[in-house]
């Protein structure tokens, strides 16, 4: 959404790296190599449907080639353009450089419904923009890795993965072309959850510390923290499944394109998720809460921590003086606007920003490109060595306390759980747990350890873009 006089989603991109660089030791050019896309390639293609000929728009933009391949997903909806393809390229390139994938930043987008096209027309579209696409190597194992975006998911990427191998029959690596495949394709356990989880992993970590949980006036642990989410899509619905289950926070507002459902008692995520499946996405009717027509207005309901899980812009400067969570986590990428910012900071709202609390997806796209690489799924050679060694200490413990009558045993259930090997869903939630933890210490550190530096988003910034710095200047620039 655009405010009047509020800069654009590519402009306040700009604009917030721009108060990075202003408390960082860069040189002007350097510092506007790193800012400036490098390319975006436009395609306009025909596909014969319904007995006419449809011409689509696409963009795949790669704003950073520090680090190669490039990396970002591919959205469809009838809102993309190229200045949004082009800001979320960016923040590719700052959130690979934040979670330390080895990734430049790219994006891609296709103008188009996706809930205006059967299955086999959708096949069709895709596999002609993949081919555009793959011909010009913007799409490529070593060069540019799409992977699944709003209005896209295992499907997509499993329909431009076997048009890449089509088109490259001899390249061993072709599954790497394309990460958020199915795992029967090639893919990897956790993926279509990982950034959701990357938003619970995230969540976790800020509340491990006091003084971080004070400077957004909150205390204790996330159980039976209020939580509104905007939008329950796959990031959405995720994030707000596993908070509520797993670490006990109450879901009590859940906001969606037709209205909001708010419940103060907690709303029953997954009863949600199956009733929007039965009833072409809409919350309306769900008799687990009471129906908002304006689901805008969920936004502003007096809660503990707000997650904008969906599209960017949606706190503005039009809406920011009425948000009341004392803690954002931005979920998706740029939910809230250069000119909201500002208007949060100053009431002292503390931000999660995106390019880190959003990175779970490339995580989890990165550990699936090194596994079709490998050619090997994660936890094959070592799982029952594992399992073995496990096995060993438990019956020597057992054995010990029957030689000398000590008269304990070990409980059922941490012999089970003791004596298991990490499968490969393990080791990917292991992975991306530790990688949350990581960036958000690297953020932490600049953020408590700078006086010139007041907020986690310009922490993030001034991480990434020293990374990036320093790849470039051992590049010779």
């Amino acid at each position: 959404m655009n405010v009047a006089g509020e800069p654009s989603f590519r402009e306040s991109v700009d604009l917030m790296f721009r108060r990075a660089t202003a408390l960082m030791d860069l040189s002007p050019g350097l510092e506007e190599k790193i800012r400036v896309c490098n390319s975006t390639y436009t395609v306009r293609f025909g596909v014969r449907l319904r007995g006419k000929i449809e011409t689509f728009t696409g963009y795949r933009s790669v704003h950073s080639e520090h680090m190669e391949p490039v990396k970002g997903g591919i959205r469809y909806a009838l809102s993309v353009h190229q200045d949004e393809v082009e800001a979320l390229a960016a923040l590719m390139t700052y959130k690979c450089a934040l979670v330390e994938t080895p990734f430049g930043g790219s994006k891609g987008g296709l103008c188009i419904d996706p809930r205006a096209w059967d299955e086999h027309e959708l096949e069709q579209i895709t596999r002609r923009f993949a081919y555009e696409l793959i011909k010009r190597d913007l799409i490529h194992p070593a060069q540019n890795v799409p992977a699944p975006d709003m209005g896209t998911g295992e499907r997509e990427m499993a329909w431009i993965a076997d048009q890449y191998a089509r088109m490259n029959t001899t390249d061993i690596n072709a599954k790497a072309c394309v990460t958020g495949k199915p795992p029967h394709a090639g893919g990897i356990q956790g993926r279509v959850e990982a950034t959701g989880r990357g938003v619970q992993y995230a969540l976790r970590e800020f509340f491990r510390h006091k003084e971080d949980k004070a400077a957004a006036r909150l205390s204790g642990d996330l159980d039976g923290k209020r939580i509104v989410v905007q939008g329950l899509g796959n990031v959405g619905y995720h994030a707000a499944k596993f908070l509520s289950e797993e670490d006990g926070a109450k879901i009590i507002a859940v906001a969606e394109r037709d209205g909001a459902i708010v419940n103060d008692a907690g709303i029953a995520i997954e009863e949600l998720r199956q009733w929007m499946m039965r009833n072409q996405g809409s919350v309306k009717g769900f008799p687990g809460g009471t129906y908002m027509e304006d689901g805008a207005a969920a936004l502003e309901l007096d809660c503990d921590i707000l997650i904008p899980a969906a599209m960017e812009g949606v706190i503005h400067k039009g809406n920011a003086a009425n948000i009341k969570a004392p803690l954002i986590i931005e979920a998706a990428n740029g939910p809230v606007t250069f000119g909201a910012d500002e208007i949060l900071r100053k009431k002292g709202c503390l931000i999660i920003p995106d390019m880190y609390a959003n990175a779970g997806g490339v995580t989890v796209s990165y550990f699936e490109w090194v596994k079709n690489l490998s050619h090997i799924r994660f936890g094959r050679m070592q799982r029952r060595a594992e399992e073995a060694r496990s096995r060993l200490l438990v019956e020597e413990l057992e054995r010990l306390s029957s030689d000398k009558g000590l008269g304990w045993t070990l409980a059922e259930d941490f012999k089970e759980r003791f004596l298991t090997g990490s499968d490969e869903l393990a080791l990917v939630r292991s992975g991306l747990d530790d990688t949350m933890r990581t960036a958000y210490q690297s953020m932490r550190e600049v953020w408590h350890g700078r006086n010139d530096v007041q907020d986690l988003r310009v922490a993030a910034y001034i991480v990434a873009i020293s990374r990036v710095a320093q790849t470039y200047r051992s590049k010779g620039l």
